[in-house]
């Protein structure tokens, strides 16, 4: 069976799948999207990115093209068209099609919407997380608003082919004061040489990302301290241990920045402990 895509209320062969030219999310990044991570056929994080969503929609005066309710069937059902049990589900919302002009359209139009799922080989990743992996440094280019999840990402694909190039997996930016913000599609952590577990704060200008918040929540039930607090490249390569979060890489271990070992070169015992709750938390609370 091929893979199915939905878009603008039609489940269609993926190949086939298109959106007009004039679609202001090609034209000019005017859209938002959010990513599901997949376990066993469920959505997990679902509260947090629907939450997100509506903020991001609200942030750039899209209107939300339906229900959370009737969202979740749309989700649903392409996950059961594509027949993946394990994946992510990909959400694109733009403020629809139009003549191009820069100032919105009027009278309002209808939101397009695009739903596809990929599937993720689960061994390879769990493979890959007790290997770790190498994050590069880049300076921050971003616009100001990154705490909008828009499909606005051209230079987190730069930042994404320089790691690439160097044999990396994530690009962690860094500021105009030498302190990492966020990588290209996640949230940095480390655990200094103090022994404090460390990310930058979400009122900084960095994503809200839903598996951070949702491994916040578990380091409140597990009693462990963390410090919102940024840091330097300096501190994140001599820490005891690092790792990233997101719907993609969920909780895993970073080993080396910019080629330079951190701490054993080894994943750490809090970012394996910590992936393992994470993905237990995110498959009972999934729907």
């Amino acid at each position: 069976m091929g893979r199915i895509a939905y878009v603008n209320g039609q489940y269609l062969a993926h190949g086939a799948a298109s959106v007009h030219i004039e679609d202001r999310g090609y034209q000019f990044a005017d859209a938002v999207y959010e990513v599901w991570a997949l376990f066993d056929g469920r959505l997990a994080d679902p509260d947090g990115h629907f939450t997100r969503l509506n903020r991001s929609l609200s942030e750039l005066k899209i209107d939300p093209p339906m229900s959370r309710e009737a969202l979740t069937v749309v989700l649903k059902e392409t996950v059961r068209r594509n027949r993946i049990r394990e994946g992510l589900v990909y959400l694109q919302v733009s403020r629809g099609v139009a003549p191009r002009d820069h100032a919105f359209p009027s009278p309002d139009i209808a939101p397009s919407v695009v739903v596809t799922v990929s599937r993720v080989d689960r061994a390879a990743t769990e493979a890959r997380a007790l290997r770790g992996v190498g994050v590069i440094t880049q300076p921050e280019n971003r616009w100001g608003r990154c705490d909008i999840k828009t499909v606005g990402l051209l230079p987190n694909v730069l930042a994404k082919q320089a790691a690439r190039e160097r044999g990396a997996v994530e690009a962690w930016f860094v500021d105009e004061m030498g302190l990492v913000t966020e990588g290209a599609s996640s949230n940095a952590w480390i655990i200094d040489a103090n022994g404090t577990l460390r990310t930058r704060d979400a009122q900084s200008n960095i994503l809200r990302g839903v598996t951070r918040t949702t491994l916040i929540e578990i380091l409140g039930l597990e009693g462990i301290t963390l410090s919102e607090q940024p840091f330097s490249v300096e501190e994140a390569k001599a820490a005891k241990e690092a790792f990233i979060t997101g719907a993609g890489s969920l909780v895993l271990p970073v080993v080396t920045i910019d080629g330079t070992p951190v701490g054993t070169g080894e994943p750490g015992p809090m970012a394996s402990l910590l992936r393992r709750h994470y993905i237990k938390q995110a498959k009972a609370s999934s729907i």
